[in-house]
């Protein structure tokens, strides 16, 4: 297991996925928790577009993708919000509006070719410094933003109008949050594509949330299963020949499975066995 590390490629990715990993912990469970999963997955597909435009326009990847995922998210309040639409509906036709530009551009204006996989499912094994960086400072930024308001996140992330009017900043918090969120998906971008952000941010969290009994346990555990089941793939990737960003979602969602049966045949053991132990 240790010997494919030996090569450049591997030490990057495996530094890559554990720059990722503590995102997946932090912000996963915020996700999961507040059911931002499709609001999540979307800002990945949704950046497509600015990936294929980022190599013939001469644009740092990262920043086009940062640049149409911000357009994405602003648009998505303003029609959810504003434009009374409902909060799906609004990511569902944004959604599709996007991933349908981004196939246009590169199928009849840009000729991307080969590059549309990579943009759509990652480049694990071809980070650089740079991705480690940016991945680094998306990191540090996620952090900092919960120094400052992962208090008030966990607050109205239960009982939002009790958090609102104890005078706590929810719609600053809240807005903060969706942007950090943003940015930890487009640093995830070259690991995983644009369609595979869930197998990092949503899919651990997911399956620790099923036995998690508090907050805490719940971002170590998705942060530990991350980075588990991200070596793992990528291993997995190696031995095989296979996407490593495929990989890691393909393990994830066996993990998610096994936890999920252990779950529903473990859960009648712990039912009360008479309407007195109910009470």
């Amino acid at each position: 297991m240790i010997e494919p590390f030996q090569f450049p490629f591997m030490q990057h990715a495996a530094l890559e996925i554990a720059l990722l990993a503590p995102l997946a912990g932090l912000l996963g469970a915020q996700i999961v928790l507040r059911r931002l999963a499709f609001f999540t997955h979307s800002v990945g597909a949704a950046s497509f577009p600015g990936l294929v435009i980022a190599g013939p326009l001469g644009i740092p990847p990262a920043l086009a993708a940062l640049g149409v995922g911000g357009g994405f998210a602003a648009l998505l309040e303003r029609l959810s919000k504003r434009a009374g639409v409902a909060a799906d509906a609004a990511t569902a036709l944004l959604l599709v509006l996007a991933l349908a530009i981004g196939i246009v551009l590169a199928s009849d204006v840009f000729e991307s070719g080969a590059s549309v996989d990579q943009a759509l499912f990652g480049s694990l094994l071809g980070i650089g410094t740079s991705e480690l960086r940016f991945s680094a400072a998306a990191l540090a930024a996620a952090l900092v933003a919960a120094l400052f308001f992962r208090d008030t996140w966990i607050a109205t992330g239960f009982d939002a109008p009790s958090a609102r009017a104890l005078g706590l900043r929810a719609a600053t918090a809240d807005l903060v949050l969706v942007v950090v969120i943003a940015i930890a998906v487009v640093a995830s971008l070259d690991a995983v594509g644009s369609l595979l952000v869930s197998a990092i941010f949503v899919v651990p969290a997911a399956t620790v949330r099923l036995f998690a009994r508090s907050l805490p346990q719940l971002e170590l555990g998705a942060a530990g299963l991350a980075l588990v089941e991200g070596i793992g793939g990528l291993l997995l990737a190696y031995e095989l020949d296979a996407p490593p960003g495929a990989a890691i979602a393909v393990l994830g969602g066996a993990v998610f499975a096994a936890a999920a049966l252990a779950r529903a045949l473990t859960l009648p053991a712990r039912e009360p066995a008479t309407p007195e132990a109910a009470g």
